[in-house]
């Protein structure tokens, strides 16, 4: 009986005891500026701030990978990385095969062209016959190559450095998201100017392994992600660094009267 009762409360001790804290490894480029970067030898950005605070939330750790863009959802897929932070945009293709928490920022696919606009570019329907630059392996490329003139473009991948290339005339335009491409062209010196409206409503969030590990990890970052809408500090990261909120759907912002 003894025995017994001993059993029971062990087992009581250890249901109300906190659980363990794990390294939650997320996996970035470190060079999508604002979004991940390096400066002064150190990892910085939104994501960062994003994943940190998700980190305080859940009582785990965060340790960042830094690798090639084109890289990440291989290194996620063998298990190398937990998640990948480097705006992942939900789509039906990623969806059957990982597991996404809710959207944490909304944007919208955007055509970048040297300032002046030399070439006359008003928004994707202009791009036939145009070379066009895109990060290798993401969403943008899809979204370029599902476009009705897409066998008029010539869709050119790059890892970096394409929006240099741009701004040089060596290529006519890069697609990319609204938000990152005014930050960069606010923030650096290149000659680049947006080319109309954005085209495609995109959702980004965090994709986690359709395993039982990966499943359990992603309800708890969900969880959190909930958390940092409602106390305000999702939005407290979106204006630091992209001077604006991008953390609720484009249609609710647009109907939100200007203060």
């Amino acid at each position: 009986m003894l025995r017994t009762l001993v059993s029971a409360l062990t087992l009581s001790l250890l249901a109300a005891a906190p659980s363990m804290a794990e390294t939650i490894r997320v996996g970035m480029s470190g060079g999508y500026f604002p979004f991940t970067f390096v400066r002064a030898d150190k990892l910085q950005g939104f994501e960062v701030d994003f994943l940190e605070a998700i980190a305080a939330e859940t009582g785990d750790d965060v340790e960042f990978v830094t690798m090639s863009f084109s890289g990440l959802i291989g290194a996620l897929e063998s298990g190398r990385i937990d998640t990948v932070a480097n705006q992942i945009t939900i789509t039906p293709e990623r969806q059957e095969k990982f597991d996404f928490t809710q959207p944490y920022v909304y944007d919208g696919a955007q055509v970048v062209v040297q300032k002046g606009n030399p070439k006359g570019i008003a928004g994707p329907q202009d791009l036939s016959g145009k070379t066009v630059a895109v990060n290798l392996g993401s969403n943008f490329e899809e979204l370029l190559r599902a476009l009705p003139n897409a066998a008029d473009i010539d869709i050119k991948t790059y890892e970096t450095n394409f929006e240099q290339d741009v701004a040089l005339g060596r290529v006519d335009a890069f697609v990319m998201d609204r938000v990152s491409t005014a930050q960069v062209i606010a923030k650096s010196p290149l000659p680049l100017e947006q080319a109309g409206a954005p085209f495609d409503e995109i959702q980004n969030a965090l994709p986690f392994r359709k395993d039982a590990a990966g499943e359990a990890m992603r309800a708890k970052v969900d969880a959190a992600i909930t958390k940092l809408k409602e106390n305000g500090k999702l939005a407290e990261i979106s204006q630091k660094w992209l001077e604006q909120d991008v953390t609720k759907p484009l249609a609710e912002t647009a109907a939100t009267p200007a203060p």
